[in-house]
């Protein structure tokens, strides 16, 4: 059973989520401050975060940044009452999976929840198909998030770890912004964008012991790891 943390501060709001959520078949618990869900979802394991955007003693990107912090693969999905774009903006940057505005139907926020959380299910089952991979004269294991090479170890970041599998599965051929952007970052934005370009070129810097390995911009398409076979 799937489980799923409300914070809101609004309890009539949490009981009315929460029985709903519950006759779908999840598991859920409720904080009525940004603080108390922080220790909360510290301390046990939920599946997904539901974080108004305006609490009593938080701001919700306050909360979902140390809920990121503590865990960045957490899926957190902002609950909010504005619905101009730079708020959007701003809680996706934050790290957001995605976001609803009040009010909202609770069957369009059970489509989001299943959506996500399948597209997660799929991420793990393809990383789980092939955990090692020999790039040029590197290895790199995505389940320690090591790459290695001449008796060297690099310990990568999650969405160092995360990118650079991509690369691999896609080895010498194009992997497309979209397709990285939507399953690391969660949305094409363009402020995703600009992150991950600061992310290929953290990775190009570790693999630059090799001539042989590259990985190229395909302009405007995507990008290619290009290794010798």
């Amino acid at each position: 059973m799937k489980r799923i943390l409300i914070i809101d501060d609004d309890m009539d709001m949490c009981n009315l989520l929460g029985r709903f959520l519950q006759k779908k078949g999840y598991e859920t618990e409720a904080s009525h401050s940004g603080g108390k869900g922080i220790a909360k979802f510290k301390e046990s394991k939920f599946d997904v975060v539901l974080c108004d955007f305006r609490l009593g003693d938080k701001e919700g990107r306050e909360v979902l940044k140390e809920i990121k912090n503590f865990d960045p693969y957490a899926i957190v999905i902002i609950i909010t009452g504005y619905s101009d774009i730079k708020t959007a903006v701003d809680v996706i940057k934050a790290g957001a999976f995605d976001y609803i505005t009040k009010p909202f139907d609770s069957e369009v926020l059970l489509h989001k929840i299943k959506a996500i959380l399948k597209r997660n299910q799929d991420l793990q089952e393809k990383q789980h198909s092939q955990i090692e991979f020999n790039i040029g004269s590197y290895h790199f294991n995505s389940k320690l998030r090591t790459l290695e090479h001449g008796g060297n170890s690099q310990t990568l970041s999650p969405k160092e770890n995360e990118l650079l599998l991509m690369l691999c599965e896609y080895k010498n051929d194009l992997l497309p912004r979209e397709t990285a952007l939507k399953r690391i970052w969660g949305s094409d934005t363009y402020f995703n964008g600009r992150s991950m370009d600061v992310y290929i070129a953290k990775l190009r810097k570790y693999l630059k012991e090799d001539s042989s390995v590259e990985i190229v911009n395909i302009h405007g398409n995507g990008f290619r790891l290009v290794v010798p076979e």
